[in-house]
């Protein structure tokens, strides 16, 4: 009768201090998060700036000149939207859960995050950014050379067909796993 093998405790303890070390690694993650609510404070700030900008020579500016504060005003919102998706998801989903159950501000698509969500949504905030920038692009265009336009205009576009492709393949990934259960 063939004998099974059964691991010493030494290769079990040696497993373990393997297994805690490579799943204790997430956290080296923290201080990259920590730096992103960094950042974001550092656009907190900009907005801070360029509102006052803007209030303090409101009757001295044209229309287009408020229009384009406004639009930068909104980008660094989308931008500020787009770092909370990063740091409150990205740490959801690869560092630790945040416990949020019951909680009255718990975002909704906090409950369902994933890594292949978070890429669509993460796609999805980039492509309203660059929407952004292009209508700027736009508006001002009197100043601007051909060539800048139409290369903003190829660059957008390769946003949104990378956003649709990361959401085609998202689908057939949930498709294939919801087929195999």
């Amino acid at each position: 009768m063939a004998q099974k093998h059964t691991p010493h405790a030494t290769e079990y303890k040696q497993s373990s201090i393997m297994t805690n070390i490579l799943f204790g690694s997430r956290w080296l993650q923290l201080p990259l998060y920590l730096g992103l609510i960094v950042a974001q404070a550092v656009y907190v700030f900009f907005f801070g700036v360029e509102l006052v900008h803007m209030v303090g020579k409101a009757t001295s500016l044209a229309e287009t000149d408020i229009m384009l504060i406004v639009l930068g005003l909104i980008d660094v919102v989308m931008i500020s939207n787009l770092l909370i998706m990063v740091i409150v998801g990205g740490y959801e989903t690869f560092v630790s859960r945040l416990n949020l159950e019951g909680h009255p501000d718990e975002p909704d698509w906090l409950s369902h995050v994933n890594a292949n969500l978070l890429k669509v949504k993460l796609a999805t905030a980039i492509i309203g950014i660059s929407s952004i920038h292009l209508l700027k692009t736009f508006i001002n265009a009197e100043n601007l050379s051909d060539k800048v336009l139409i290369w903003q205009t190829i660059i957008h576009m390769a946003f949104v067909l990378s956003a649709v492709s990361i959401a085609y393949i998202d689908k057939l990934m949930s498709h294939s796993t919801t087929n195999q259960h």
